[in-house]
């Protein structure tokens, strides 16, 4: 039998460093939340808050979080990748892939078929739903470039982590320096394409944050929020960069895609604040029912992320279904209604994540010995996770609202429709599963 969480709380190890888990839902839930509340829907379709109210804006220097993920996720994969080859003889990065990817690519592909279902029987009857259906088919699939960027991070986890070990701080000042670099080619030079280097640059270097707290190296992180604030305020007052966080529709500029240096200095002082109030947040995570809360959270937390805004977009309709309207966007009856659908969107999410957590769960067996690679293992691996990140980011830009009429999208310089993203993410998470021992391994982290 799977273990309860009670069990999971009551066998965390001393050592443990509770704060992490605690960063990592808080990240999610802020960013589910931050969706939920800038999503303007109308009968018309699906606007957003913050281009309609320029002047909260300002509000996407703390709720745009998802540079803490990342940083979390540098932390674990330090952790688990050293934990693994201490145990394991020979190369260990297919063991490595598949053992991280497990409670990752399985909720994901199981929501992005479960969509695409929905989305080709909407398609075959030949009725498109209204424009709330349109936009929601597309609207639905693009969280998933966080999950695409989050997998290229775990392919590049071993080369970075030996550069780590080398060069420390340097390593993480080399790829800030490449991420400034592209900005001038890009800005001053006018260099084409160029941009897209940063969703490297800029993510990994956020990523690499992740390997100098594993080892302790952020000793300073007043002085690393200050320095990164500072920047990023200087950057956007004086330089060309919107005061946005998130992307904006119709800006001949974003932060976000493809990501901009002032992106990472905002990266920089978010990370730095987190880690402020970490001894006295890892005392109250002492207390049972608390850490009881954090391990349950962390247990369903990337099936409510991928999960929650089909709820909110269910709230929305249920609403049109029933009749009751939908006030014009940022307007005071729309703002009054705001706690009611966020509560309603939390509920739906629930059951959703209910319906659909048992893919997210690690699947019951005792800890083993990490098992042998296979001396294929690494290059089918490789390709496996590769073939998963474009398939996740193709489908994050391409949406499921054309599956039958042959939509596509532009992929690093190449055009890719939803079926073809579909078939490449299933193609890469099967030669993943088969570039190692199907024997669980538990990781740290």
């Amino acid at each position: 039998m799977g273990q309860t969480v009670r069990d999971m709380a009551e066998a965390t190890p001393a050592d443990r460093d509770r704060y992490v888990d605690l960063l990592r839902v808080a990240s999610l839930g802020t960013v589910v939340a931050g969706h939920w509340l800038m999503a303007a829907v109308s009968a018309d379709g699906i606007g957003n808050l913050l281009a309609l109210v320029p002047a909260l804006q300002v509000l996407t220097w703390g709720l745009q979080i998802m540079p803490v993920f990342f940083f979390v996720g540098g932390f674990s994969h330090a952790l688990s990748y050293r934990s693994l080859a201490r145990r394991t003889d020979g190369p260990v990065y297919a063991v490595f892939l598949r053992a991280r990817l497990q409670r990752l690519l399985r909720p994901t592909l199981v929501f992005v078929l479960v969509w695409a279902a929905l989305a080709l029987a909407v398609q075959l009857t030949g009725r498109d739903g209204g424009a709330l259906t349109g936009a929601a088919l597309r609207l639905v699939t693009q969280p998933l470039w966080f999950i695409g960027i989050y997998l290229a991070m775990v392919a590049f986890t071993p080369p970075l982590l030996k550069l780590h070990e080398r060069h420390g701080w340097g390593a993480f000042a080399a790829l800030a320096g490449a991420a400034a670099l592209v900005d001038v080619l890009r800005f001053a030079l006018g260099v084409p394409y160029v941009e897209f280097l940063n969703f490297a640059f800029v993510w990994l270097a956020v990523h690499q944050l992740g390997f100098l707290r594993a080892d302790g190296r952020i000793r300073r992180p007043a002085l690393l929020a200050a320095a990164g604030l500072a920047a990023a305020v200087l950057l956007v007052a004086y330089g060309p960069y919107p005061l946005s966080m998130v992307g904006m529709p119709g800006e001949k500029v974003s932060n976000m895609a493809p990501p901009t240096l002032a992106l990472l200095c905002h990266g920089l002082w978010l990370v730095g604040a987190v880690q402020l109030p970490a001894r006295p947040a890892t005392a109250w995570l002492r207390r049972p029912r608390v850490w009881r809360g954090v391990v349950a959270a962390n247990g369903l937390a990337m099936t409510a992320f991928l999960w929650h805004l089909t709820a909110m977009l269910g709230v929305y309709g249920a609403q049109l279904a029933l009749g009751l309207g939908l006030p014009a966007p940022a307007t005071a009856a729309w703002w009054a209604q705001v706690p009611l659908r966020i509560l309603a969107a939390a509920g739906v999410t629930g059951g959703l994540v209910a319906l659909f957590r048992r893919f997210e769960a690690p699947r019951p067996s005792a800890p083993a010995p990490a098992p042998a690679p296979r001396r294929t293992g690494g290059p089918l691996a490789a390709l496996g996770i590769t073939l998963c990140l474009l398939g996740i980011l193709g489908l994050s830009m391409t949406g499921l609202g054309g599956l039958l009429d042959g939509h596509s999208a532009t992929l690093i310089a190449l055009p890719v429709t939803a079926p073809a993203a579909i078939a490449m993410a299933l193609g890469g998470w099967y030669l993943v599963e088969r570039s190692a021992p199907a024997r669980r391994v538990r990781l740290r982290g």
